[in-house]
């Protein structure tokens, strides 16, 4: 994540600021550095990957305790299953971590050179005064913002599992033995067809999060549901249906690339867990 966390930086920027022409990541990058410095390309880094551990454990806790619950030892799972499994413990990282998601939005944005004038600057000391000050000047309901396209979105990991599972299944047919290559390129391919689906939605999330959109002031399902397609066809009038996928070049970029490198360490740490595990039981017998 430290590694590729300035393309998360390009990303939030080409999908905030509205008027910031859409180039290549490379480019925007650079911008970025030549404006604001070389540390800015990893402004709010900490936060992110504070939210960032929270959220997986969250997800994956959830996910294999499911897993555990619902798929009897030494039966495979099916792929609706793993859907169905992937979408519950996606609402539940959802309702639990969007608070930490909201704020760390805030604070990556924070002394960003805007290219949007209706974009103001915010002042935030670190995530306890942000969490402080969103709560005291907003109310404590905007740190749940972009929670409806937050579970919409469910389905990308959700998605996302069951692409890796299905194909890690016929990968290993037969009792064949995967490698970390094929794991990897698994982890790679599931993230980046589940990114592609999403990523007009992903745009929509941000936006709220920033918390700065003036729109549909109604509380409720109905007044974010408004809000969400109100976004979604602002940008398809000013900028065409590509509009809906700017920044999706480092979106990609950091994304598939970071959780390609994560399935194959979860898949390493299970199978070290499972062969200590077992080394535990044969010493009681």
């Amino acid at each position: 994540m430290t590694v590729f966390f300035p393309l998360d930086t390009a990303r939030i920027r080409l999908q905030v600021d509205e008027n910031r022409k859409s180039k290549s990541t490379p480019v925007i990058i650079a911008e970025i550095a030549k404006e604001e410095g070389i540390c800015s390309l990893y402004r709010g880094w900490f936060p992110v990957i504070s939210s960032l551990c929270c959220s997986n454990f969250v997800y994956f806790y959830t996910f294999n305790t499911l897993k555990r619950v619902w798929v009897p030892s030494g039966e495979k799972s099916r792929p609706g299953k793993d859907l169905l499994m992937g979408f519950i413990s996606g609402v539940v990282n959802v309702l639990l971590t969007t608070p930490m998601w909201v704020v760390n939005t805030r604070l990556k944005l924070q002394g960003a050179k805007f290219r949007s004038e209706d974009l103001h600057q915010t002042h935030y000391k670190g995530i306890f005064d942000a969490f402080s000050q969103i709560v005291a000047k907003e109310g404590v309901s905007s740190l749940w913002n972009g929670t409806l396209p937050s579970l919409v979105l469910v389905f990308n990991p959700a998605v996302q599992f069951m692409f890796y599972e299905a194909m890690k299944r016929r990968a290993g047919h037969g009792g064949r033995k995967i490698s970390s290559m094929e794991v990897f390129l698994i982890g790679a391919l599931a993230k980046a067809i589940a990114t592609s689906g999403t990523y007009p939605l992903q745009t929509v999330q941000a936006i709220l999060r920033f918390g700065q959109y003036k729109g549909n002031k109604q509380s409720g399902f109905m007044g974010s549901l408004g809000n969400v397609v109100t976004l979604l066809m602002h940008r398809i009038r000013r900028h065409g249906i590509l509009g809906l996928y700017k920044g999706l070049e480092a979106k990609l970029l950091q994304t598939v690339l970071t959780a390609a490198l994560m399935f194959v360490v979860y898949e390493k740490i299970t199978g070290a867990t499972f062969k200590v595990m077992g080394l535990k039981r044969k010493l009681k017998h």
